[in-house]
């Protein structure tokens, strides 16, 4: 049997999942050894809903199968599992694990999910390990086919449950604490709002847009950013630009300060001829907390009508408030991309050059940027 590799982070980075950076911290781990040596690891919670005939909502709710060696019989989720190590791990890895669990064990296959989002980031203490759950929601159509797995669960009792029999199931059977808490507040929330059933379709050509916002963390500034900027004003009368991780300077993967990246943006936009009436630029620091950050970023930013990001994380966070997500803006992603260019810059390679605007070079430069780079890989 394959050995299981599971994606594992150090409890002192654990903090950073939350912005959304995920392989720059994880690393390779067998299941066993890191069980055995408590180390914490990534996990995925999916739970499914349908919309009954009566438009009623159901949940799909699994019991484990009694030979589990954790939980046997015990009432959890609809899917769960472990993350997985891949090198260059992203949040779409990770929502495709998600849907994997759900197909092995409910026999559920993607092309059949109606909805699916994220949900939040959870912090579980599991036997003095933390597991970080990624927690997924996704809605089915309620006559789907289930093919629950039977060596993995108990494939009576997992099932679509009503309101009635799910309250009954979590006031008095046995259930994994995390999954009973979450099934709660999804039984308390309006999931005709979480999952937008009711909202209006609008002619987004009529629809006119003011203020659109963008962020990044412009570490450095390069052409992929310029491209983006100069798209989004083209649409918009006010462009807001958040320099996201704005506390953090001087690293490997944040070498410049919030200041020196306003002058990033300010030099590049000044010699396109950009007025500075048409932008606004906010530092944007991490607050490391992924369930509070978007309404950290408004509370900075302030209005806007629409927010543009090229980061799934950010996008999906945005997305699971109501917010109203603009289609990603990309120019050559693999070229066009801060840590190639810091990667290039270390390896003495004047190619980064042709990657930034001049004057973004110059002030790299002028800041000792080189050496600062080259000093920060070193650590």
């Amino acid at each position: 049997m394959e050995k299981e590799i599971l994606a594992c982070i150090k409890n002192e980075n654990i903090k950073y999942l939350h912005s959304g950076q995920i392989s720059k911290f994880i690393f390779p781990m067998e299941r066993e050894e890191a069980h055995k040596k408590k180390v914490s690891h990534l996990i995925i919670r999916l739970f499914v809903v349908a919309l009954n005939a009566n438009n009623e909502f159901i949940y799909l709710v699994q019991k484990r199968g009694e030979n589990k060696r954790t939980f046997p019989n015990y009432f959890t989720d609809s899917a769960s599992g472990h993350v997985n190590y891949k090198k260059e791990l992203t949040l779409k890895d990770i929502k495709q694990e998600a849907k994997r669990e759900l197909q092995e064990e409910f026999g559920i296959p993607p092309t059949s999910l109606i909805k699916f989002h994220f949900h939040y980031l959870l912090a579980e203490a599991n036997q003095n390990t933390t597991e970080l759950s990624y927690v997924f929601l996704a809605m089915v159509p309620y006559n789907i086919v289930l093919k629950p797995d039977p060596e993995e669960l108990n494939t009576h009792a997992s099932r679509f449950y009503t309101k009635s029999e799910l309250i009954e199931i979590l006031e008095n059977e046995k259930a994994i604490d995390y999954s009973k808490k979450i099934w709660w507040e999804l039984i308390a929330a309006d999931l005709n709002k979480i999952f937008n059933l009711n909202q209006e379709k609008e002619d987004k050509e009529n629809k006119e847009y003011k203020i659109a916002l963008f962020l990044g963390r412009f570490q450095p500034l390069h052409h992929g950013h310029i491209y983006v900027l100069k798209k989004i004003l083209k649409s918009y009368r006010i462009l807001k630009i958040g320099i996201g991780s704005a506390q953090l300077s001087y690293t490997k993967n944040d070498p410049f300060t919030s200041n020196e990246r306003i002058q990033f943006i300010t030099s590049a936009l000044k010699v396109r001829d950009i007025s500075s009436s048409n932008y606004q630029i906010f530092k944007i620091p991490d607050v490391f907390n992924a369930n509070k950050w978007v309404d950290h970023v408004v509370g900075i930013a302030g209005r806007f009508d629409i927010v543009f990001s090229n980061s799934d994380w950010v996008r999906e966070l945005f997305k699971k408030e109501g917010y109203e997500v603009g289609k990603k803006l990309e120019i050559f992603k693999k070229k066009y991309n801060g840590s190639h260019i810091r990667k290039l810059i270390y390896n003495n390679n004047k190619d980064w050059k042709t990657l930034v605007p001049k004057e973004v070079a110059n002030l790299i430069i002028s800041f000792n940027g080189i050496k600062r780079i080259k000093n920060n890989y070193k650590l």
